[in-house]
């Protein structure tokens, strides 16, 4: 690892003038779990790290039953694993951040950080896809207020500007009848990242699908809305048949990376598997013993 300066900003503002003043040779810092590893690697090689550690208004999470869940970009995995809020407005998200690689990265890591290295194969960006977050980037200009679409561009890219930080996560209300389940995939037990993710959100009553909303990620260069797998479903009744073709839908029209972890078939049979039994288990539905009355 190469010498850098560490530099300790007083407030946000102060910190996006350093990232506009410093340009490429700067990177931020957070919890550290990937940045530090990078540059360990000498995958970055930065002069600076502005860190955001000691700047409380980036930290907490808060909920209204009218603006819904705000969560501070620098709050631990673990914090919104086993917040009350969280687990009782969003127990999906509660869930899947209890699930994020290992117990020493939650409690280090932070889910703005990890939004932010848009790692493909981590879990917090399908599950947030699939509750229609947004996230507000602050830079020296002010604030934008973005779905998680479209802060995700491409392999660890983003929507950033150079001189911008992501400030905070915000989830609107949960409509009454809605409930989801976020399922993932690993190759083996001892694996912290998953091969494939799927997260389902659904306003229901009884077995009828009013909306839903479908998220594949860990497979492909960036999390997917499956669109037409979710028009699909939408107004109709939940039964094995559908729910596994809608399953077939979701897998045929994804774009599956190929790498040493999996090739792209093997990926996209693994999200037809996983979507199905997720769908399953959003509906209380077991594919044994047909449907529930």
């Amino acid at each position: 690892m190469r010498d850098f300066d560490f530099l300790q900003p007083a407030s946000v503002s102060e910190a996006t003038h350093m990232l506009a003043d410093l340009g490429d040779e700067c990177r931020v810092i957070a919890g550290g779990t990937a940045l530090m590893l990078a540059m360990r690697q000498r995958m970055l090689t930065p002069t600076h790290l502005v860190s955001l550690g000691t700047l409380p208004s980036l930290r907490g999470i808060a909920y209204d039953e009218t603006k819904g869940l705000r969560i501070g970009a620098l709050t631990l995995h673990a914090e919104v694993a086993r917040s009350p809020l969280v687990q009782a407005h969003y127990p999906m998200l509660a869930s899947m951040a209890s699930r994020v690689a290992n117990p020493q990265v939650r409690n280090q890591g932070t889910i703005g950080g990890n939004l932010c290295y848009a790692d493909p194969a981590t879990d917090p960006p399908g599950c947030l896809m699939a509750l229609d977050a947004e996230v507000v980037v602050t830079g020296t200009q002010g604030n934008r207020v973005m779905g998680i679409e479209a802060f995700l561009i491409d392999y660890y890219t983003t929507a950033l500007a150079p001189d911008e930080i992501l400030s905070e996560i915000r989830i609107a209300p949960p409509a009454p009848g809605t409930t989801g389940v976020y399922s993932r995939f690993l190759r083996t037990a001892a694996e912290h990242r998953p091969l494939a993710s799927v997260a389902v959100s659904v306003r229901r009553s009884g077995m009828r699908c009013h909306a839903v909303r479908i998220a594949v990620g860990a497979s492909t260069p960036i999390p997917l809305r499956l669109r037409r797998a979710e028009a699909f479903l939408a107004e109709s009744e939940a039964t094995l048949e559908r729910i596994a073709e809608a399953a077939n839908i979701v897998a045929a029209d994804i774009a599956p990376v190929s790498d040493l972890r999996g090739a792209a078939e093997y990926r996209r049979d693994m999200v037809r598997v996983v979507a199905r039994r997720t769908l399953l288990e959003v509906f209380g539905l077991d594919e044994n013993e047909g449907d529930r009355p």
